[in-house]
């Protein structure tokens, strides 16, 4: 699944910047976006990608110190990023929390929801840039970016970023970006591999609302993209299925 999701990437990532000279993608963390991450490092492909051209944004972050391992832009940098050529500029992570707003989660959120909002376009008719692709990952509880099941996050329509306390997987306190900010990505691309997440794509897949299953509520302007492995696919109903070839 890593390596058809990278190179699905790659020529996504070749095209926009064909059509319009750069691309936008947000990242995701964990098991399946790292592992996205480490297939498309390993791909011969990566190369027909200019580098200089893209711009890096991250769907949430766990609120840890700088160079933290288990931040999803350290393990980002681990997986690929140090190993291509991009601008620094156009990588831009959110706030640690040793950073300039301290142990604040709500002032880091709003400093990336400014720094969205610069970069957005009066086009994209949006306080966030018109993302080429954005890539979250499918918890086994239906949670997507840093937006779990009934918390106040999932249930946010007008904030594009919020600090996240309390959450039910340490570390408690995170960043994410909310359904509104999701839903202004051209491409929403959900990854879910393994028998843990049958589950919850199941449900994600079966008409669930957004606040019990915030996967259901993870769509694009133009197209929603489900990539799952035959594990995370086990249980998906019968009418999901394609017809069968006569």
């Amino acid at each position: 699944m890593a390596r058809a999701a990278a190179a699905r990437l790659i020529t996504k990532i070749v095209d926009a910047q064909a059509a319009r000279g750069a691309a936008s993608v947000v990242l995701t963390g964990g098991r399946n976006g790292n592992g996205l991450l480490a297939a498309l490092a390993e791909s011969p492909a990566r190369d027909a990608i200019d580098w200089s051209r893209l711009d890096l944004w991250w769907g949430d972050e766990r609120f840890l110190p700088e160079g933290d391992p288990e931040r999803n832009v350290t393990q980002a940098h681990k997986a690929l990023l140090d190993s291509v050529p991009l601008d620094p500029a156009r990588v831009h992570a959110m706030a640690p929390s040793d950073g300039p707003h301290g142990s604040d989660v709500e002032a880091a959120a709003e400093a990336y929801a400014a720094e969205l909002a610069a970069a957005a376009r009066p086009e994209n008719h949006s306080a966030v840039p018109a993302f080429d692709v954005l890539l979250l990952g499918v918890g086994p509880d239906t949670h997507v970016a840093s937006l779990f099941p009934e918390l106040p996050g999932v249930r946010e329509t007008e904030r594009t970023v919020v600090g996240v306390r309390g959450a039910p997987k340490p570390p408690p306190n995170r960043i994410s970006l909310t359904l509104p900010a999701i839903r202004a990505a051209r491409e929403v691309w959900l990854l879910a591999a393994g028998e843990d997440k049958a589950n919850a794509a199941a449900i994600a897949l079966s008409g669930a609302g957004e606040v019990q299953a915030p996967a259901a509520g993870a769509y694009g302007r133009s197209r929603t993209l489900w990539l799952l492995d035959a594990a995370a696919a086990s249980g998906l109903p019968r009418e999901l299925y394609p017809p069968a070839s006569p």
